[in-house]
C-alpha cells in the first residue's frame, strides 16, 4: 500500500489551460496514482497516492513560485490536506 495520500486544492487561473493534464504527466513521472478534476468553483483538485518522496516533490511542483517546469495557467494559492490512502486506487485520471 502507499505511504501517503495528499488532496491538494489549486486556486487561480488553472481551468481550462491543460493544468489537468499538466498534473496528471507529472503524477506518472512521480508514480502517484490518483486523479484531477476541475471543481465548479474555478479550483482544481489533485488526489495524489504514494510515497512520500513522490506526494512532496508532486505538492511542491503545484505550488512553487515561479514554476520550474512551466506549470499552464496562473496559481494563486494551494491547499494541501494529507490522509491515509485508499486501498484499490490505480492509474491517474484526468476527470
Amino acid at each position: 500500500m502507499p505511504d501517503e495520500r495528499v488532496t491538494v486544492f489549486v486556486r487561480g487561473h488553472v481551468q481550462g489551460v491543460g493544468f489537468r493534464w499538466w498534473a496528471r504527466a507529472r503524477a506518472l513521472e512521480l508514480g502517484l496514482v490518483g486523479y484531477a478534476r476541475n471543481l465548479d468553483d474555478g479550483r482544481v483538485e489533485v488526489l495524489a497516492q504514494g510515497p512520500t518522496e513522490a506526494i512532496d516533490a508532486m505538492v511542491r511542483l503545484l505550488s512553487e513560485q515561479p514554476s520550474s517546469v512551466r506549470r499552464p495557467g496562473r496559481v494563486a494559492g494551494v491547499v494541501a490536506q494529507y490522509a491515509q490512502p485508499i486501498a484499490g486506487l490505480v492509474g491517474f485520471k484526468e476527470r
